[in-house]
């Protein structure tokens, strides 16, 4: 799908065609209009494939005819799973010199953050802050996310204190997972961050440096929550693995006990019923139900009693 918008009167707008100095905002591309792209607005091939490539790491380039690309990495919620997983995913942003093209494989919030309307200093005629604005919306949700994580992850902890069960487990693993995706992709946004702010790749005017500083600031601030709060959850986790682990041997040490016990009047029974005779060397009462009946009681009593003292139960 292919939309075009500009700025008028200082306002966002969607239009119906192309014009010089819009935002041509491309997603899921048909083969049909990736040649449109490649046709129409001379965009380099390889710039596309590389917006396409699910595997693309952030990254910055510029073409012989003045074309520049550059490679993000945003984040992604996927709400439909109950575990709530956060993802990332590359998106490519080419800025020509009429116009800037920005493709991504799917539909994503920022997109829609932007196209909306959301930012009210977007120009489109002004195309590197344009870019740096898109970059500042994806820093901020970026920092959005990890606070959900950070939330998420107090709601699993409180769950878990209650009941020791794999389904809380298992969704921190996968927001354990999420945040190494999420470091990952920032430290490599923060190194194109760093290639922009040398002003080779793309050319900065007076009033852009104090808004890449704005981004510069934003992601090292995310990537830090991103460190502490990978390692509080690695900490939960190692910790809640080491309770499990004693709340099990604590039930085996309950059955262990509870087993012994049981064992007391069978193997007391077992002697009686191995000396059922009066000759001399029988055991006392030997023909008496009720003496080994009352032994295996008082014996299984004080057996109870001491794995009481002793915290057993």
């Amino acid at each position: 799908m292919i939309s075009f918008y500009k700025t008028c009167d200082n306002h966002l707008t969607s239009i119906d065609v192309f014009e010089i100095d819009c935002w041509i905002n491309v997603v899921a591309p048909t083969a049909e209009e990736i040649q449109i792209l490649k046709n129409d607005f001379a965009v380099e091939p390889d710039f596309i494939n590389a917006a396409l490539d699910e595997e693309e790491a952030s990254r910055i380039e510029n073409s012989d005819d003045g074309q520049t690309l550059i490679i993000t990495d945003i984040p992604y919620w996927d709400n439909s799973t109950e575990n709530h997983i956060y993802s990332t995913f590359p998106m490519g942003i080419i800025v020509k010199q009429d116009f800037i093209i920005t493709i991504c494989l799917r539909d994503n919030i920022i997109i829609k953050d932007i196209s909306s309307g959301m930012i009210k200093a977007l120009n489109t005629k002004h195309k590197t802050q344009f870019l740096l604005y898109m970059l500042l919306r994806m820093v901020v949700r970026f920092l959005q996310y990890l606070r959900q994580i950070d939330k998420r992850t107090s709601f699993l902890e409180k769950l878990l204190r209650k009941s020791m069960r794999n389904k809380e487990l298992t969704q921190l693993m996968d927001l354990q997972k999420s945040l190494v995706y999420f470091q990952t992709s920032l430290k490599s946004n923060e190194a194109t961050l760093e290639k922009i702010r040398r002003g080779r790749a793309v050319k900065l005017y007076d009033d852009d440096h104090d808004l890449l500083e704005d981004v510069m600031i934003e992601i090292k601030q995310a990537l830090e929550m991103c460190n502490i709060y990978s390692s509080i959850l690695s900490g939960t986790m190692d910790a809640f693995a080491s309770i499990i682990s004693n709340n099990l041997n604590i039930v085996m040490k309950q059955l262990t006990s509870i087993t012994i016990i049981m064992a007391i009047p069978t193997m007391i029974f077992s002697f009686y019923g191995m000396n059922i005779g009066s000759e001399s060397g029988a055991l006392p009462y030997a023909t008496a139900i009720w003496f080994p009946t009352i032994i295996s009681i008082i014996a299984s009593v004080v057996a109870g009693i001491w794995f009481y003292k002793k915290d057993y139960f």
